[in-house]
This record gives C-alpha cells, sequence and structure tokens, in this order.
C-alpha cells in the first residue's frame, strides 16, 4: 500500500482547510423581520470577458453554453461567442425585467471587460437596485495567472466598475480564483465580502494573512449551470422543482435554524424564454411566502457583520 503524503502546511499561499464550520449548532442570523430564509440571487454578467483568442487566450470558451461545442486551441467558436452575445443581447434583459416586475434585487456578477463593452447593462441594473459585484476583469481561470497581472486586474477592475457605473465594488467573486485571489482582495482594501466558496448555507469569516475577512458563499448546485449541454434541467419545470424544493427544504429548517439560499443566473442560459418562466414562477412561489428575506451580497453581507462582528484573528506561530 502506497504511504500517504501529509499536507504541506508550509506551502505558498496556504490556508488551513475548515472541516468543521459551524457544526451541530450554527448561529442564529437573525435575518431582518424574523425571516426564515435569506434568498440572494446571483445575476453572472460575462460575455466579452470569456476566454477568445481575440483576447490573447490560447482556445475560445467551451463551457455553460447551449451549442455542445469544446474549445479548439487557436480558433474562434462563433456559434459559442453567439450564445455569449445572445445574453448580452437578449437574456439579461428579460431577468432584470422579471426581477423589476416583482420588486426583487440581486448581485450582478459584472466581468468587467464584458461591462466595458456594453456599459449600460451596468448602468440599468444599478439603476433597478442592483449591486455590481467584481466578477473579474475577465472570465478566465487565474489559477496560473502570475500575481502581478491579477493583483493589476483587481485594481482596474475596481476602477472601472467605478467609472462606468458611479460606485466603487464591495464585493468580488472570481468564480476561477488563484490561491492569491482573497488575499490580493484584502491588500487593495474596500471589500466587505468575497463569494469564491462553496462551503456553507450561512457567511462565515476567515482569516487572511492575519486579517478577518468574510465570505458570503456561492453555490454550483442551485445554479443554472445544470441547464448548460449536455443539461440536467431540460424544462422549465425542471428547473423550478429543483429549486422550490432547496427553497421548500430551507424554509422548514429555518423555523429553528434560518441559512441562506443562492440562485445563481447566467444571462445566456436562464435568460432563454422557456427557462426564464421557470425563473419568474419561482419568485412567485417565494416572494408568496411570509418571512422570506430577498437580499443583495452586500446586505446579507453588512447584516451578518453588525450581528457578527468582526473577529481578532488569531495570533500566528
Amino acid at each position: 500500500m502506497k504511504k500517504s503524503t501529509p499536507p504541506r502546511l508550509d506551502m505558498p499561499g496556504y490556508d488551513p482547510r475548515d472541516f468543521v464550520g459551524y457544526g451541530r449548532n450554527p448561529p442564529h442570523p437573525q435575518w431582518p423581520g424574523g425571516a426564515r430564509i435569506a434568498v440572494q440571487i446571483a445575476l453572472n454578467y460575462e460575455a466579452g470577458g470569456e476566454h477568445n483568442i481575440l483576447y490573447g487566450d490560447a482556445h475560445s470558451e467551451g463551457v455553460l453554453v447551449d451549442a455542445p461545442l469544446p474549445a479548439v486551441p487557436g480558433k474562434r467558436l462563433p456559434y459559442v461567442e453567439s450564445a455569449f452575445e445572445y445574453g448580452a443581447r437578449v437574456g439579461a434583459w428579460r431577468l432584470l425585467r422579471i426581477m423589476r416586475e416583482r420588486g426583487v434585487k440581486c448581485s450582478f456578477l459584472a466581468v468587467v471587460q464584458a461591462i466595458e463593452f456594453n456599459p449600460e447593462i451596468a448602468i440599468a441594473a444599478v439603476e433597478d437596485g442592483h449591486e455590481i459585484v467584481g466578477h473579474g476583469y475577465r472570465w478566465i481561470d487565474y489559477i496560473d495567472a502570475p500575481e502581478p497581472q491579477e493583483r493589476e486586474q483587481l485594481s482596474r477592475s475596481v476602477a472601472s466598475i467605478e467609472r462606468i457605473t458611479g460606485h466603487r465594488p464591495v464585493g468580488w467573486m472570481s468564480g476561477r480564483p488563484s490561491m492569491n485571489t482573497r488575499r490580493l482582495l484584502v491588500e487593495e482594501g474596500g471589500f466587505l465580502y468575497d463569494r469564491d466558496s462553496l462551503g456553507d448555507e450561512l457567511p462565515y469569516w476567515v482569516d487572511v494573512a492575519g486579517k478577518a475577512h468574510l465570505c458570503v458563499p456561492y453555490s454550483y448546485e442551485t445554479n443554472d449551470l445544470r441547464c448548460a449541454y449536455p443539461a440536467d434541467f431540460v424544462t422549465a419545470d425542471d428547473y423550478f422543482t429543483y429549486m422550490k424544493d432547496a427553497f421548500d427544504l430551507l424554509y422548514q429548517e429555518g423555523e429553528t435554524q434560518p441559512k441562506m439560499l443562492t440562485l445563481a443566473l447566467h444571462d445566456r442560459l436562464l435568460g432563454r424564454p422557456a427557462r426564464a418562466i421557470g425563473f419568474a414562477r419561482l419568485l412567485d412561489y417565494m416572494l408568496a411566502h411570509d418571512k422570506v428575506w430577498v437580499a443583495r451580497g452586500d446586505e446579507i453581507a453588512r447584516h451578518w457583520m453588525a450581528r457578527f462582528p468582526k473577529p481578532q484573528p488569531a495570533a500566528r506561530a
């Protein structure tokens, strides 16, 4: 039997993994109005920031689209490009309308190069009361990006979002982070939270280079990426039923232990008519319940900080 290798605790950028979390007694978040559940909606806007050889990448994007075409080194993929363009041209506007009609606010996850190509969509999102969250300067994998490049793109993102929308982002989600991303956020300053985690159903504090930093988790599970080819969700009923089941259980548990439901949307996926109607039905279903707090990420972060103030990080050896 091969001998197991002990974990490398001295690796650059390494933070100890937490397998315990809140354990059997999670804190009661005391959501506003005595809500039994906090629902946060995250609308991903990425068109024009994805992998593409036009922007110096080795290949064009090949994931999270309806067109079942894998990335090809050195080649553009017109169908895939047009799928992203659909989200910017049509899908995002449809999802914003559905939320506007119901008075629902979301966190608008903006890939910054994408909103530089189409500033109007970001301006409209802010006008509707949505929060603009930095979603990377590009929608690419930063795992191998040199640290100076990632730092420069982070600073450029903050400046560009503020220039376009008039608001500095206080939330961040790379979606494809490196081991340096969270530390670079803390070094940049001005951020209340990030959501580069799938690890809980409540916000939680982490120690980043000796400083306390808040994480408001995201979800790849209650996420319309499951509509992408090959799809788990084929119809609006598939999407509605799955998300309704998640809401129902969390709402039931919330009688004693309220949690948070994250709904992740992509304009090029859920923005299609036969899927968007499932999202509209889901919002109507949730809003028919009392004791539901539909909140932006920054609202959740500020509530958590007031309820559970920033801890003092443990002294490092």
